[in-house]
């Protein structure tokens, strides 16, 4: 029994330090790798940094293939919906978001994606029937807010002016929700599959669904234009922030729960931020940084509300 508990303990620490780091190398990705691609259209972007991994982990996880045959349709239809909304949706708006501010307010658009907590929740209110704290919606409103006060300020924001502004923040927010979505959907994977397996799938789905939008959207073409440097950059990406933070999370994932994941993700705005502040000298305001201080604590609230022993008692209750 004790043993048991030291393991346990031991594994929770050990996956709490994986989420870190991955949230770590995403904030570094999104403020020092990916810019470097900005030369490229966004869809063949995440196109490839889909299928370069892939075609790696098909070297070394082949055997993965093997889970193909006990695929339920309810398997499938998860899978595509993570690979839709974690992996092509949520990737596309999220750099979408990073192109049309030229990758000037990072800070701002990395903040307002960590708004997924509120999507998540009530995702798996809607899915998993897990009903919401009573404090969600006051929190929930809380983080939109101070999204609102950390993207504008004080200021109404201008259409002509901040067109550019408005259009990232509305997309990062689907980001949020994409991945918050995502979010939910691969816990459900993870009761079923290993780390690894969620992995293999994830990218591979993803890298078929983006596969479909760049022969449609023609981008496909611009393999053509791509220089060695995107190539050396998704190479980068592949092994390190791409599949290697989405291995880490996954395993972290599987063994903390959503409250601590949530909480180590955090990691992921710290670091973009200031890297942000070192690399390209952008600084927020005084009411963006207390904006930022407030969204961040709200997210906290949101996941200390949702996993209080009350809520938990009434999901076990109903299974």
């Amino acid at each position: 029994m004790i043993k048991q508990i030291i393991n346990n303990r031991r594994a929770a620490i050990t996956g709490a330090l994986a989420i870190c780091i991955s949230a770590s190398l995403w904030g570094f990705d999104g403020v020092v790798l990916t810019p470097n691609l900005f030369n490229l259209e966004i869809g063949y972007v995440v196109f490839m940094l889909h299928l370069i991994p892939f075609v790696i982990m098909n070297i070394f996880l082949y055997r993965e293939y093997r889970y193909v045959r006990n695929f339920t349709k309810s398997d499938i239809f998860i899978f595509l919906l993570v690979a839709l909304l974690g992996g092509a949706l949520g990737t596309l708006s999220i750099v979408k978001a990073l192109f049309l501010v030229e990758f000037k307010k990072l800070s701002i658009v990395i903040l307002l994606q960590k708004t997924q907590p509120v999507f998540a929740i009530a995702l798996a209110a809607i899915i998993l029937r897990e009903r919401p704290r009573k404090g969600y919606y006051l929190w929930a409103t809380v983080a939109i807010a101070a999204g609102y006060f950390l993207a504008f300020g004080f200021n109404i924001p201008h259409i002509e002016s901040n067109i550019k502004t408005i259009y990232a923040s509305v997309f990062s927010l689907i980001a949020a929700a994409s991945f918050g979505s995502g979010t939910v959907l691969s816990k459900k994977i993870l009761n079923r599959y290993s780390f690894h397996t969620a992995t293999f799938y994830r990218y591979g789905f993803t890298t078929l669904l983006m596969l479909i939008y760049v022969i449609g959207t023609g981008s496909i073409r611009q393999i053509f234009i791509t220089t060695p440097l995107n190539w050396l950059i998704f190479l980068i990406i592949a092994f390190t922030t791409g599949s290697g933070a989405i291995f880490l999370y996954y395993y972290g994932l599987k063994n903390v729960s959503a409250m601590v994941s949530t909480i180590c993700e955090l990691c992921f705005p710290l670091v973009a931020i200031l890297l942000d502040y070192t690399i390209n000298k952008q600084h927020l305001k005084p009411v963006q940084w207390l904006s930022a201080a407030t969204l961040l604590f709200a997210i906290v609230m949101l996941n200390l509300r949702q996993a209080s022993p009350g809520n938990q008692n009434r999901k076990t209750a109903k299974s």
